[in-house]
């Protein structure tokens, strides 16, 4: 029963220095906080803070890779399904169930993603999910692309891909987008899978 109660309040700690993180970030921007800010708004001492994080950096690091390695594992449990559907499926707008996982999961952590992709975020992580999206298109084992087949420099096509997708979602969450995840999927699919001419309506 102790061991439940310890963890239980581990979880609650950690919980709550993740809410500070984010106030504070929509009070006065991630570069000017503190650990001492931290500590204050979450309510807790600097060593408990120092129990779970090296310093304000490792805790938006942790927080990063969290969502990530959720993205991650969605991608790599549905990597499959996603190849069957584009070579099955030939209507204009095909279910891509991957991306109605990702956009809810983006959903669930809303405030997160708003705090660390906005103005008053972290600069960096723009580029750390560029660099996440490169592993995960031609560098994981599940990834079905392969250099033999691509028509462009696999670089440009990493780019392109990223910055199209990272600019959809932060229009959907810095703008409070009321679509839900399923109405997200279907409008990145139809750009992603037709190209952003077809979407405009200037190609058939």
């Amino acid at each position: 029963m102790k061991e439940n109660y310890t963890d239980l309040r581990v979880i609650r700690t950690v919980e709550s220095i993740k809410e500070a993180l984010l106030d504070l970030i929509e009070e006065k921007g991630f570069e000017s906080i503190t650990v001492k800010d931290i500590t204050t708004k979450a309510k807790i001492n600097r060593g408990t803070f120092y129990a779970h994080y090296q310093d304000k950096f490792d805790l938006m690091n942790s927080y990063q890779e969290e969502i990530m390695l959720e993205i991650s594992t969605i991608a790599k449990e549905n990597i499959q399904k996603l190849i069957d559907d584009l070579n099955t499926n030939h209507t204009n707008n095909p279910k891509v169930e991957i991306a109605v996982l990702i956009f809810t999961l983006l959903d669930q952590n809303r405030r997160f993603m708003k705090a660390v992709l906005g103005t008053n975020g972290d600069l960096s992580f723009q580029t750390k999910l560029k660099n996440f999206m490169w592993r995960t298109l031609f560098e994981s084992t599940e990834t079905p692309l392969k250099q033999e087949n691509l028509l462009v420099p696999r670089e440009y096509l990493a780019s392109y891909i990223a910055s199209a997708h990272i600019g959809v979602v932060q229009q959907w969450l810095l703008c409070d987008g009321k679509e839900t995840p399923q109405e997200m999927a279907r409008i990145l699919s139809t750009i992603t899978l037709n190209g952003p001419f077809f979407a405009a309506g200037l190609k058939k």
